[in-house]
């Protein structure tokens, strides 16, 4: 009796659960409402089948219970019963597979006219990757993705010259228009999933995948990776933009081509040299750093990595929480960096400074207990510490050890990364919830100065 009391309180706990339960799905926000409705179908054949198989256990368990004197009887077969429940199976198999035949019939007819987007997903951010005037794709090549060239681009195929290229995780797409997401991994699998686009595809190295949508809501739609693609997992976000016509066009038309950021001169080291005079006032004549102005050390820090962080600035995606009070006052510095030129030159010249050791100041870390937290952080940083561009991890090993005990506290309290568009930074603050207090932090600084 108490096992057919708990199965029944099962029972009518699940249907209050569904009932009452303020989680639900997303809000529609594309073409693929047959989605919804092959999912409830689904749901309310199995929660029939699991309502009413329960329900029966119940009865079983009461009926067919213990009684003194009681003897069982032998039935071997029920044709009766036997029908009923292959006939009730076969109508509920069908009720759930018919309407999903349906959706995947028109999942794989693309409309002709639909905009074209290639997703590239790698461990663990999104790029993308539009077709330029000629309405044609270049070829890419894994073997060709490299530091200067991440998308693998044959710089020999006129097809590609007209290329829009978009590194980094947000692209825009047009509201109302069909939208055709072609899916290429680097390196592991990954899942290219929008909740509120109700569609989703794996990426499959080697192979090319698709998925396509006609957005019905203006707004910005969180990308996940749905597929277990490394201990970055979690963090792999992107987003969708979907905008109006007009807005779409602007955007579009900021986007940079595979020709033109090939024709985009170099940094000059020598012009970088005056323009970096005002940042020499804190960060040092060779970019040594100084504690006492809260400036740390660039000197031997990446390009990409100094270049990102001053647009950062620039774009106010650092420097604007009132919190960041450091960061408010770069906010201010780097705007006397008239264009992005300007700051390709003072990378240029920054990049020209002697690499010596910075004097590390952080005390009371225990290396070796921060070789263990260091562990998760070498997937991205490397185990040298010394950076890995393809993954957008920066150099931390002989920087300002002061310098990156403030960010680490930046990006757990949500100082740092909580812009919408700083998608790293974002990245980061997840990843050092891992730090769970701040010896731990202490003892991952502590070892990092080993390196």
């Amino acid at each position: 009796m108490p096992l057919a009391v708990v199965l029944i309180l099962l029972v009518v706990g699940s249907l209050l659960f569904h009932l009452l339960s303020p989680w639900t799905f997303t809000e529609l926000a594309s073409n693929w409402g047959m989605v919804d409705f092959t999912v409830d179908v689904t749901l309310y054949v199995t929660g029939f089948v699991f309502v009413v198989v329960n329900l029966f256990m119940a009865y079983c368990v009461i009926k067919f219970r213990y009684r003194k004197g009681a003897r069982a009887t032998y039935e071997p077969e029920n044709k009766k019963l036997e029908t009923w429940l292959t006939g009730l199976t076969a109508v509920g198999v069908a009720a759930m597979l018919t309407p999903g035949l349906f959706v995947w019939a028109k999942f794989v007819d693309v409309p002709e006219e639909a905009h074209v987007v290639e997703a590239i997903g790698q461990q663990w951010h999104w790029t993308f990757r539009m077709p330029g005037a000629d309405g044609k794709l270049g070829e890419v090549d894994a073997e060709r993705i490299s530091n200067d060239n991440p998308f693998g681009m044959d710089p020999d195929d006129p097809n590609g010259q007209d290329d829009i290229l978009v590194y980094n995780p947000e692209v825009h797409v047009p509201i109302d228009k069909p939208v055709k997401f072609l899916l290429r991994s680097k390196d592991v699998l990954h899942d290219f999933a929008v909740a509120q686009f109700r569609v989703k595809m794996d990426l499959v190295p080697g192979m090319n995948t698709f998925l396509w949508l006609t957005p019905t809501q203006e707004g910005r739609f969180e990308i996940l990776c749905e597929e277990l693609c490394g201990i970055g997992h979690h963090t792999m976000r992107g987003a969708v933009v979907v905008d109006s016509a007009g807005d779409y066009d602007t955007w579009l038309a900021n986007q940079p081509t595979y020709s033109a950021l090939n024709a985009k001169p170099a940094g000059n080291a020598g012009i970088g040299a005056a323009q970096y005079a005002i940042c020499a006032s804190c960060h040092g004549q060779q970019g040594e750093g100084n504690v006492a102005m809260n400036a740390p050390k660039i000197a031997g820090q990446s390009s990409w990595y100094l270049k990102r962080q001053i647009m950062n600035y620039k774009k106010g995606l650092r420097g604007t929480n009132p919190a960041d009070t450091f960061g408010q006052q770069m906010t201010g510095m780097v705007a006397m960096l008239a264009d992005e030129q300007a700051v390709d030159n003072v990378v240029a010249h920054i990049r020209t400074f002697p690499d010596n050791p910075v004097e590390q100041t952080s005390q009371g870390g225990n290396p070796m207990a921060g070789a263990k937290q260091y562990s998760v952080c070498a997937y991205c940083h490397g185990k040298d510490g010394m950076g890995v561009q393809a993954l957008n991890a920066p150099r931390v090993a002989g920087m300002s050890d002061w310098y990156l005990e403030r960010q680490l506290r930046y990006f757990r309290d949500e100082v740092r990364g909580s812009h919408l568009q700083d998608y790293y930074g974002f990245q980061m603050g997840l990843m050092g919830q891992s730090l769970y207090d701040e010896q731990a932090m202490k003892d991952l600084i502590a070892y990092i100065n080993t390196l």
